[in-house]
């Protein structure tokens, strides 16, 4: 009798054991399924010196954050605080000084779980890795800013050797450093010499190439300066023509000729209108 009491006791015990795991497993999932996720842009942001740019950053479920402290740091900074937004208002006193006035965030849009950070003229400095982080929630995520310059590019002829002409191809104010390719006109790559890159006083960099080409007929050679990272792309093109053809691809002379014959004719037309009117 004893030996079936203890038998129907462990019995009961188990099952209370196994009803009190699952009711903590449902209130654990159940707790986190109301918890909100930030959630922010996966996609690097890419601006230029002097653009206004928005790292887009929300709550879902779409729950106010009006009251919330909301958080934007860069780490890496000394302070790291780009913008904090707490009791309705900017915490200047512990913002990066770099950022001073340049940053904001949606106030009527944190209602709707929008934590999103406006940065205004930006620099190529503010490039990086920015942190929102909402201390309530305990919830974090990033989003990446590259910033980028880019510029013109110019191409400059020289005669070389047995009909050779060297083109200079050079462009300068871009950041990152870009790289230069030489085409052909069907799209070929062109084997030129090494890349001649100058970084200034301002970061930007100033990047030249050569390439020696033989001149001929309608040929037309194209210099890009391109930047992967931001996916920036500059180019130009120059059209190079032999010494007895022009753009229309009629031998020189010919066109030649064909002017001093019009000229002519009309000098003849001029002179017979004044004969007869005499």
């Amino acid at each position: 009798m004893e030996s079936s009491d203890r038998v129907s006791v462990s019995a009961v015990t188990a099952l209370f054991l196994h009803h009190m795991f699952i009711h903590l497993m449902l209130s654990y999932e159940a707790h986190f399924a109301e918890q909100p996720q930030l959630i922010c842009s996966h996609q690097p942001n890419i601006a230029q010196p002097g653009d206004d740019v928005i790292l887009s950053c929300r709550l879902d479920p779409p729950i106010s954050a009006s009251s919330e402290t909301v958080e934007w740091t860069r780490p890496g900074l000394d302070p790291e605080y780009v913008h904090v937004h707490q009791d309705g208002r900017l915490l200047h006193q512990i913002q990066n000084p770099s950022y001073s006035r340049r940053t904001r965030l949606f106030v009527d849009e944190l209602e709707h779980g929008n934590v999103s950070m406006k940065i205004f003229k930006v620099k190529l400095s503010d490039e990086g890795t920015y942190r929102c982080f909402i201390p309530s929630v305990q919830k974090e995520a990033s989003v990446q800013l590259l910033v980028g310059s880019v510029s013109v590019t110019v191409i400059e002829e020289t005669s070389g050797e047995s009909g050779e002409v060297v083109l200079d191809c050079k462009s300068k104010g871009w950041y990152p450093e870009p790289e230069v390719l030489w085409l052909d006109g069907e799209g070929n790559l062109l084997s030129a010499g090494p890349t001649e890159t100058v970084r200034g006083p301002d970061d930007l960099y100033t990047v030249s190439s050569r390439v020696t080409v033989e001149k001929r007929h309608s040929n037309s050679f194209t210099c890009r300066v391109q930047q992967n990272k931001t996916n920036q792309t500059r180019e130009r093109t120059i059209y190079l023509l032999d010494e007895i053809t022009v753009a229309t691809g009629v031998p020189a002379h010919w066109i030649v000729l064909t002017v001093i014959t019009v000229f002519i004719l009309l000098f003849l037309i001029f002179a017979c209108l004044m004969k007869r009117k005499q």
